[in-house]
């Protein structure tokens, strides 16, 4: 009889023998890899590069009954346990060392009720799956602003992206989700079912269960005007310092983000500006069309003619798929993330410090604004609590060469310890490494010991840990 090593919760080690494995394997529909199976390596791979994990086993599941199976196996086994997505989360915590995967990819059908204005998508799709099927019937719902990510690992932290400052955050615009618990048992949670539960997955993250599907309202969302606009490093600080002042008092219709970057060398941009570092702003106006010339009419006036303008009347789906390219998976990452209500002028001073030097063509800083429908709800409606913010901001290493990691790490973190001080505290849960217990506690501020008590309702046992973790209370 062959035996597989494994890891259990408590990280001591533990073997699976054949007959455990053919009795996850009959109980389920999907494919079950193991270490010893051709196409493991693939199955391991994630978007982030920089991370190498290797589960003992990986069930990539076809239905709600295989997710069961999953769960049921690993607790009996008392099995480490992660749960993957789309494979997009910066630390890659959707693998874990020597335990079970239980990899929803699969499980990416989008049902689109055009009537109601809602969409059913299930827990393995991206936000690809869910713009294609939505962008058919004129509509969308807020998400992020590239469409290989996951729907789970976003919507779970919130999620914010081009709809946001109009439509809030991607959790504003849930309505129930379907979750499979610590115990195996199945549930819907929604304002009217397990509301507390409801509450803490917006926002908190895969600590309380596994979301085979979510329920999104939908919104008329059909052609936007946006793009980039990218200008020489020597106006920066003047763009930085009137975007500052100019995005939080901008109608709600519209939203850019502001960034350091270094333009790529692709027949997209003109050849002068290949590999220059310049500062940009990535806009997206979800307002009337015909009024968009005049809205952008001063902006374009304000600082002379831009390096570069692609800003204009684009379908949503092709603006959120605009960057998929050049972050494409496989990269190695290494990212760092703050929520900001503020951008003073000592923390201009520190971003001219840091951003101008951007490392790499994939390096970049983002400022993505969080206000306008974002600031409609209170602290505690939602598990996301920073709600007084006007940024999130992630400083991002990026670089498709392993030899470049400790520079692009090393960029990322001066950066981010530079700026931390200027910082509201917490960060998206989204662009958070693995940094600790205090980090976390942080990104919740004052939902923190309301989600602990949610844990020790749902998972007391602490079954979901491979996360950016909430200990039961």
């Amino acid at each position: 009889m062959t035996t597989l090593q494994a890891t259990t919760m408590n990280q001591a080690a533990t073997t699976l023998d054949d007959e455990q494995l053919r009795t996850l394997a009959s109980q389920s529909r999907g494919q079950l890899i193991t270490r010893n199976d051709d196409g493991y390596q693939d199955a391991c791979n994630i978007y982030n590069a920089m991370i190498q994990k290797r589960p003992a086993l990986i069930n990539r599941c076809s239905d709600v009954a295989d997710v069961i199976a999953s769960v049921s196996f690993a607790r009996r086994n008392d099995l480490l346990t992660s749960i993957r997505g789309g494979g997009h989360n910066g630390p890659g915590l959707g693998l874990c060392e020597g335990g079970l995967v239980i990899d929803l990819s699969a499980m990416n059908g989008v049902r689109v009720d055009p009537e109601a204005k809602t969409v059913r998508v299930e827990g393995g799709c991206t936000w690809g799956d869910v713009d294609h099927a939505t962008h058919a019937f004129g509509l969308a719902t807020p998400s992020g602003v590239i469409s290989t990510t996951g729907v789970g690992g976003l919507t779970l932290g919130g999620g914010h992206g081009y709809l946001t400052r109009k439509l809030g955050l991607t959790v504003d615009n849930l309505l129930e989700a379907d979750v499979v618990l610590a115990d195996g048992s199945f549930v819907t949670a929604s304002e009217d079912e397990h509301s507390d539960l409801f509450w803490a997955l917006r926002g908190g993250g895969g600590n309380f269960g596994v979301v085979t599907s979510f329920k999104f309202a939908l919104h008329p969302v059909d052609i936007v005007y946006g793009g980039p606009m990218l200008w020489p490093l020597d106006k920066a600080r003047e763009i930085l310092e009137w975007y500052r002042d100019f995005s939080p008092q901008a109608p709600r219709d519209l939203y850019g983000f502001f960034a350091f970057m270094r333009v790529p060398p692709v027949e997209e941009f003109p050849e002068q500006l290949h590999d220059q570092n310049v500062c940009g702003i990535l806009w997206s106006y979800a307002g009337e069309l015909e009024k968009a010339e005049d809205v952008f009419e001063p902006i374009r006036k304000r600082f002379g003619k831009p390096a570069f303008d692609m800003v204009g009347p684009i379908p949503y789906p092709t603006l959120q798929s605009m960057h998929d390219e050049l972050y494409a998976p496989g990269l190695q990452w290494y990212w760092k993330g703050d929520f900001i209500r503020e951008i003073d002028d000592e923390a201009v001073a520190k971003h001219m410090e840091h951003g101008p030097n951007v490392p790499t063509t994939h390096s970049t800083m983002h400022l993505y604004p969080v206000d306008g429908a974002v600031h409609d709800k209170d602290t505690g409606d939602t598990a996301f609590s920073y709600r007084d913010v006007h940024w999130s901001m992630v400083i991002a290493g990026v670089d498709p060469d392993p030899s470049k990691q400790a520079e692009i790490t090393k960029w990322a973190r001066d950066y981010w310890e530079a700026i931390h001080p200027h910082s509201a505290g917490g960060s998206y849960q989204n662009f958070m490494m693995e940094e600790g217990a205090e980090r976390v506690r942080a990104t919740y501020g004052k939902n923190y010991e309301r989600l602990r008590r949610v844990k020790a309702k749902y998972d007391p046992d602490n079954f979901f840990r491979v996360n950016q973790n909430i200990e039961p209370s």
